[in-house]
């Protein structure tokens, strides 16, 4: 749901080399995968010598729980900014606009959460159960707004909407045409505005 970060910019912004690995984590297992990203690539991308890399995570799937931590904590830090609209009507459109705001990044390389998401599902360990929080947290988020807006099939509705998120995402990201989002957003918002 977030946008990358370049090297450049978080030497800039002070990140420490922790953070500027987190960072360049994201950017790589986005852009590459989990499977083919190995500790060289997050550390070229951090601007870290291989060597520091093992100071601060043991392992890459140490550095792929980061990664998952790091994406929640923006999430809801995301979550939280959209409180900033009075209606739930108006939060949940302005959630639509966010996710649609990165739809050439998914055009590129698909939804940071999603394209992670179904990457970790195929393993069998604790890293596929720590991305059922994050596709949790906006459906809970939204069900909120629906609830508000009076809707007694609030939990229907709030998957539903993350659901033609997620949807579009990979089509976007499969057809490489960000106007899919665009359009799919300008569908959902007049959705939304139905519901009200």
């Amino acid at each position: 749901m977030l946008s990358e970060m370049t090297d450049s910019e978080a030497m800039r912004h002070g990140m420490s080399k922790r953070e500027r690995l987190v960072a360049g984590a994201r950017q790589v297992i986005h852009q590459q995968g989990v499977e083919k990203t190995t500790i060289a690539d997050i550390a070229r991308a951090a601007g870290v010598p291989v060597g520091n890399v093992y100071y601060y995570f043991k392992t890459k799937d140490d550095l792929v729980d980061a990664t998952i931590d790091s994406l929640e904590a923006d999430e809801r830090a995301l979550l939280q900014s959209l409180e900033r609209h009075r209606t739930p009507q108006g939060r949940l459109k302005a959630l639509i606009r966010e996710l649609t705001a990165q739809r050439d990044v998914v055009a590129q390389y698909g939804c940071p959460m999603g394209s992670l998401c179904s990457e970790l599902d195929k393993r069998e360990d604790h890293a596929e159960r720590q991305c059922g929080r994050l596709l949790n947290l906006p459906v809970d988020w939204a069900e909120e707004q629906f609830r508000e807006l009076g809707r007694r099939d609030a939990r229907d509705l709030a998957v539903a909407l993350l659901a033609s998120y997620h949807g579009i995402a990979l089509l976007t990201n499969t057809l490489r045409d960000p106007q899919l989002m665009a359009r799919e957003a300008r569908r959902l918002e007049r959705w939304i505005d139905s519901l009200a």
